[in-house]
């Protein structure tokens, strides 16, 4: 396993409680692999992919507890200079606003040539010809005139493609991809998409996808684990989660994805708001929500029940819901 995060505890402790942002997170993710990680807002998506890249604010977050094996060493027991050789040369991060997570003041060349003059140590010079290899390998037209401009020249598309260029610099073994293509228009959506699944097969890579989109998963990923309030509540190859939900969390997600067949027809939402995580409710963080919750799901927190060798549901009822 390239890299595995088991029994993953996070808090954010402020003046107005704690909230408990990741609840136990585990989940692992192989080379060439790609695991797309979906929920709502506050779910601890980007938490724990925080904490595994090892950015996480600190105070006010705080690592209550887990291991987060990455080729067989825990990163947690690592020394911060030893973590920051593994990130970036080992594994990279795209952020999901590429206008503000690119220095406005600094050339993309610029930029792009850092990772090989920290990391590589190498000139100045050197490391231009390496930016322009790259803006060509992600397909930015005229690379070698455009390497001098800035990133409020490019289209949202095109900084996009500037930050996968970023993340690949190196030829990390592992990539996350924290909402890629947020703010941009489907067909662009689709070509980011294409891409990052075209460099993957090509460089062998893990990838790692956060998206709350399940449409823009279904051609790319190879498993998919779903996050609510902190937790994973299923686990499955993609097709399985597609055909056929094991949770009513995922089922309500799959229901209000837009469909051409139910044109005119009101869209699905489920019910109510993603619960306060310095309060979550008791038993199933998804009953006030749930469809199909009884008296169960409101006092005892449902384990993680092994539907078969490949899927989890964390569901008193995942029978009845994968019947449904």
């Amino acid at each position: 396993m390239l890299l595995e995060v088991r029994d993953l505890h996070v808090e954010f402790r402020t003046r107005d409680g704690v909230a408990k942002a990741v609840n136990g997170v585990n989940y692992g993710v192989d080379a060439g692999e790609t695991l797309a990680v979906l929920g709502e807002s506050g779910s601890g998506k980007s938490v724990t992919a925080q904490a595994v890249m090892g950015i996480l604010d600190m105070p006010p977050g705080k690592i209550t507890g887990g291991e987060i094996l990455f080729q067989g060493k825990d990163l947690l027991k690592l020394k911060e200079e030893e973590r920051r050789k593994v990130r970036g040369a080992e594994m990279a991060m795209i952020f999901q606003d590429a206008l503000s997570s690119l220095n406005p003041v600094l050339s993309v060349g610029d930029q792009l040539g850092e990772m090989f003059t920290v990391h590589r140590g190498m000139s100045r010079k050197d490391a231009r010809t390496k930016a322009i290899e790259l803006m060509d390998r992600v397909r930015i037209p005229a690379a070698k005139e455009r390497v001098r401009q800035f990133p409020h020249q490019f289209s949202g598309g095109m900084r996009q493609r500037i930050m996968i260029a970023m993340a690949l610099a190196l030829e990390p073994a592992l990539i996350i991809a924290d909402e890629p293509t947020t703010a941009l228009d489907v067909t662009v959506q689709a070509q980011v998409m294409d891409l990052l699944a075209e460099l993957q097969r090509e460089l062998r890579m893990g990838l790692i996808l956060i998206t709350h989109d399940l449409g823009v998963v279904a051609d790319v990923a190879d498993r998919i684990a779903v996050m609510y309030a902190g937790r994973i509540v299923e686990q499955a190859p993609v097709h399985d989660i597609y055909k056929a939900p094991a949770h009513p969390y995922t089922k309500g997600l799959l229901e209000s994805i837009p469909r051409l067949d139910q044109k005119g027809q009101e869209l699905y939402a489920i019910k109510g708001l993603p619960p306060n995580l310095m309060n979550i409710p008791p038993g199933c963080a998804f009953n006030p929500r749930c469809p199909m919750a009884q008296d169960v799901c409101r006092t005892d927190v449902p384990p993680l029940h092994e539907v078969d060798d490949q899927r989890v549901s964390a569901c008193h009822f995942w029978r009845e819901c994968l019947n449904g």
